[in-house]
């Protein structure tokens, strides 16, 4: 993500499965001020790569809350849950529900869920492996408020994605006309790239979107760009500067029909 002024962050383990952190961010376009992190991971090893139950939480002196948990009952199943809390008052709650089978994955998104009120918004999404390369399945969105007229919605979506042996295409079409697809290709070790179409056939508008991404770890260099058809140009590079502990960001956005710039800088300590 592309930030905009100065960033400073350090980071201290405690232990193997605690650790905080420490944001001073100094901005005009984006937050600013400081944010107390912590996150704990648990004993539970699923693989060397997963460990659970996870939280995660970041507050400002504010009393601005941002939490996440994150637990695996089982081997095929994940739960998660987000809340924020914001000027002493309650600003969202999001709890999600992932199973995966054999071939198959299907997901239940629940976000402020108000069962008494009767308001909230629920996504259920179905994913089915048909061949070893192509998976296709569906999402249903609904949601229910007072300003919706009237008072609830519901939007159904196809979904599909080919995976090759370096490269992924997925796409989803909704039945209110939104049409989202995107390429990731795979070009060599250092080098990734992708696209992105966004458009709304009724509305009859769009939007693109062209990604790299060069990572070469034996330099500890990570350069990320993009371009879009509004012609907004997007750089965030980060370099760890060994051997001692900091990384270094340097983060770049201009846009030339709107004369618009902004350029970050950030120091990563631990």
């Amino acid at each position: 993500m592309a930030f905009e002024g100065g960033k400073l962050i350090v980071q201290k383990a405690l232990s193997n499965n605690f650790q905080v952190s420490h944001n001073l961010t100094m901005s005009n376009m984006m937050p600013s001020g400081y944010r107390f992190g912590a996150t704990y991971v648990g004993s539970k090893m699923l693989s060397p790569q997963e460990a659970f139950p996870i939280l995660i939480a970041d507050m400002d002196p504010s009393g601005g809350l941002q939490a996440h948990i994150i637990h695996a009952p089982s081997s095929r199943t994940r739960c998660k849950m987000m809340a924020q809390i914001a000027e002493s008052k309650w600003k969202s709650l999001q709890l999600t529900t992932d199973y995966k089978g054999e071939d198959f994955t299907a997901s239940l998104t629940m976000g402020n869920p108000d069962f008494l009120g009767g308001t909230g918004m629920g996504i259920l999404h179905y994913l089915q492996t048909v061949t070893p390369k192509l998976a296709l399945g569906a999402e249903l969105a609904y949601q229910a408020a007072p300003q919706i007229p009237g008072g609830h919605i519901g939007v159904l979506s196809a979904v599909g994605r080919y995976t090759g042996s370096d490269f992924t295409f997925s796409s989803t079409l909704a039945n209110s006309g939104a049409l989202h697809a995107c390429y990731y290709q795979k070009c060599s070790q250092d080098l990734s790239v992708g696209a992105e179409l966004e458009m709304n056939l009724r509305a009859g508008e769009s939007r693109a979107s062209v990604g790299y991404k060069v990572e070469i770890p034996r330099a500890g260099l990570n350069f990320k760009g993009s371009v879009n058809s509004d012609w907004e140009v997007t750089a965030v590079m980060e370099k760890k500067l060994l051997p001692i502990p900091f990384s270094l960001a340097l983060s770049g956005m201009i846009n030339h029909p709107k004369n618009s710039f902004m350029l970050g800088a950030g120091l990563i300590i631990g």
